[in-house]
Protein backbone atom coordinates (compact mmCIF):
# COMPACT_ATOMS: atom_id res chain seq x y z
CA UNK A 1 0.00 0.00 0.00
CA UNK A 2 1.03 3.83 -1.16
CA UNK A 3 -0.39 6.84 0.30
CA UNK A 4 -0.65 10.02 -1.70
CA UNK A 5 -0.73 13.74 -0.86
CA UNK A 6 -3.48 14.72 -3.40
CA UNK A 7 -4.73 18.54 -4.51
CA UNK A 8 -7.55 19.02 -6.46
CA UNK A 9 -7.98 21.62 -9.17
CA UNK A 10 -10.97 23.52 -8.10
CA UNK A 11 -10.05 24.39 -4.75
CA UNK A 12 -6.62 23.42 -4.26
CA UNK A 13 -7.85 21.18 -1.25
CA UNK A 14 -5.09 18.86 0.01
CA UNK A 15 -6.36 15.28 1.09
CA UNK A 16 -4.16 11.61 1.54
CA UNK A 17 -5.56 8.71 0.09
CA UNK A 18 -4.07 4.90 0.27
CA UNK A 19 -3.57 3.25 -3.08
CA UNK A 20 -2.37 -0.72 -3.74
CA UNK A 21 0.51 1.21 -6.05
CA UNK A 22 1.13 3.97 -8.51
CA UNK A 23 -0.55 2.00 -11.42
CA UNK A 24 -3.50 1.78 -9.50
CA UNK A 25 -3.91 5.34 -8.72
CA UNK A 26 -2.85 6.09 -12.29
CA UNK A 27 -5.87 3.62 -12.83
CA UNK A 28 -8.80 4.99 -10.55
CA UNK A 29 -7.61 8.59 -11.77
CA UNK A 30 -7.92 7.75 -15.54
CA UNK A 31 -11.69 6.21 -14.65
CA UNK A 32 -12.42 9.05 -12.37
CA UNK A 33 -12.93 7.28 -9.52
CA UNK A 34 -11.29 10.20 -6.92
CA UNK A 35 -12.66 13.23 -6.07
CA UNK A 36 -12.31 15.31 -3.52
CA UNK A 37 -14.11 14.78 -0.35
CA UNK A 38 -14.28 18.56 0.26
CA UNK A 39 -16.04 20.02 -2.84
CA UNK A 40 -16.12 16.61 -5.27
CA UNK A 41 -13.95 17.94 -7.59
CA UNK A 42 -12.94 14.90 -10.32
CA UNK A 43 -9.41 16.83 -11.51
CA UNK A 44 -7.37 15.30 -8.79
CA UNK A 45 -3.66 15.58 -8.98
CA UNK A 46 -0.50 14.29 -6.89
CA UNK A 47 0.46 17.34 -4.63
CA UNK A 48 4.26 17.37 -3.54
CA UNK A 49 4.95 15.36 -0.42
CA UNK A 50 8.10 14.63 1.24
CA UNK A 51 9.27 11.32 1.61
CA UNK A 52 8.24 9.46 4.69
CA UNK A 53 11.60 7.67 5.21
CA UNK A 54 12.17 5.48 8.31
CA UNK A 55 14.81 6.63 10.94
CA UNK A 56 17.50 4.32 11.71
CA UNK A 57 17.11 2.22 14.58
CA UNK A 58 20.24 4.28 16.08
CA UNK A 59 19.05 7.87 15.70
CA UNK A 60 17.05 9.71 18.26
CA UNK A 61 13.42 10.55 17.21
CA UNK A 62 12.80 13.78 15.02
CA UNK A 63 11.59 16.44 16.67
CA UNK A 64 7.39 17.07 15.96
CA UNK A 65 7.12 20.54 13.49
CA UNK A 66 3.65 22.64 14.28
CA UNK A 67 1.99 23.28 11.19
CA UNK A 68 2.36 26.33 9.46
CA UNK A 69 0.38 29.39 11.36
CA UNK A 70 -2.06 30.31 8.37
CA UNK A 71 -3.49 26.39 8.92
CA UNK A 72 -6.62 26.02 10.43
CA UNK A 73 -8.54 23.22 11.39
CA UNK A 74 -11.80 22.74 9.65
CA UNK A 75 -14.65 24.21 11.83
CA UNK A 76 -17.05 21.87 13.22
CA UNK A 77 -20.10 22.81 10.52
CA UNK A 78 -17.79 22.61 7.72
CA UNK A 79 -16.77 18.87 8.79
CA UNK A 80 -20.78 17.87 8.76
CA UNK A 81 -21.29 19.57 5.98
CA UNK A 82 -18.63 17.68 4.26
CA UNK A 83 -20.07 14.56 5.57
CA UNK A 84 -24.20 15.33 4.80
CA UNK A 85 -22.70 15.67 1.17
CA UNK A 86 -21.00 12.66 1.46
CA UNK A 87 -23.57 10.73 2.39
CA UNK A 88 -26.14 12.19 0.49
CA UNK A 89 -23.74 11.34 -2.88
CA UNK A 90 -23.27 8.08 -1.40
CA UNK A 91 -27.49 7.49 -1.07
CA UNK A 92 -27.54 8.82 -4.32
CA UNK A 93 -25.41 6.53 -5.57
CA UNK A 94 -26.43 3.56 -4.40
CA UNK A 95 -29.79 2.96 -6.00
CA UNK A 96 -27.87 2.69 -9.39
CA UNK A 97 -25.44 0.13 -8.28
CA UNK A 98 -26.61 -3.97 -7.45
CA UNK A 99 -25.90 -5.26 -3.87
CA UNK A 100 -23.70 -8.56 -4.21
CA UNK A 101 -23.38 -9.03 -0.46
CA UNK A 102 -20.95 -10.97 0.52
CA UNK A 103 -19.48 -12.00 -2.85
CA UNK A 104 -18.24 -8.04 -3.68
CA UNK A 105 -14.47 -9.90 -3.88
CA UNK A 106 -15.50 -12.46 -6.52
CA UNK A 107 -17.63 -10.22 -8.42
CA UNK A 108 -15.45 -7.18 -8.75
CA UNK A 109 -12.43 -9.65 -9.41
CA UNK A 110 -14.69 -11.71 -12.67
CA UNK A 111 -15.65 -8.12 -13.46
CA UNK A 112 -12.14 -7.21 -13.65
CA UNK A 113 -11.09 -10.65 -15.36
CA UNK A 114 -13.52 -9.80 -18.05
CA UNK A 115 -15.52 -13.01 -17.51
CA UNK A 116 -18.58 -10.35 -16.24
CA UNK A 117 -19.80 -7.37 -17.42
CA UNK A 118 -18.64 -4.13 -15.79
CA UNK A 119 -21.61 -3.05 -13.16
CA UNK A 120 -21.53 -0.92 -10.63
CA UNK A 121 -22.00 -3.03 -7.67
CA UNK A 122 -21.77 -3.09 -3.49
CA UNK A 123 -21.53 -5.52 -1.10
CA UNK A 124 -19.11 -6.67 1.69
CA UNK A 125 -15.42 -7.89 1.65
CA UNK A 126 -13.37 -9.65 4.86
CA UNK A 127 -10.11 -6.72 5.16
CA UNK A 128 -8.14 -9.77 3.57
CA UNK A 129 -9.92 -10.16 0.22
CA UNK A 130 -10.28 -6.24 0.19
CA UNK A 131 -6.27 -6.23 0.35
CA UNK A 132 -6.38 -9.08 -2.11
CA UNK A 133 -8.03 -7.09 -4.35
CA UNK A 134 -5.63 -3.77 -3.80
CA UNK A 135 -2.81 -5.98 -4.26
CA UNK A 136 -4.14 -7.39 -7.75
CA UNK A 137 -4.94 -4.04 -9.42
CA UNK A 138 -8.82 -4.22 -8.52
CA UNK A 139 -10.13 -0.79 -7.98
CA UNK A 140 -12.10 -0.84 -4.84
CA UNK A 141 -13.31 1.07 -1.84
CA UNK A 142 -15.08 0.78 1.28
CA UNK A 143 -18.27 3.35 1.73
CA UNK A 144 -17.81 6.15 3.52
CA UNK A 145 -20.71 6.15 5.20
CA UNK A 146 -21.85 2.68 6.57
CA UNK A 147 -25.32 1.26 5.23
CA UNK A 148 -27.25 -1.88 6.45
CA UNK A 149 -27.35 -4.79 4.30
CA UNK A 150 -30.29 -4.85 2.62
CA UNK A 151 -30.78 -8.61 3.86
CA UNK A 152 -30.61 -7.21 7.06
CA UNK A 153 -33.21 -4.82 7.20
CA UNK A 154 -36.28 -5.95 9.12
Amino acid sequence: MIVFDLCCAAGGHRFEAWFASSDSFADQQARGLIACPVCGDAEVKKAVMAPRVGAKSNQAAPVAVAPPANTADPSPELVRKVLAEIAAKQAEMLPQSRWVGRDFAAAARAMHEGRAAEDLIHGQASPQEAQALHEDGIAAMPLLVPIVPPDAIN
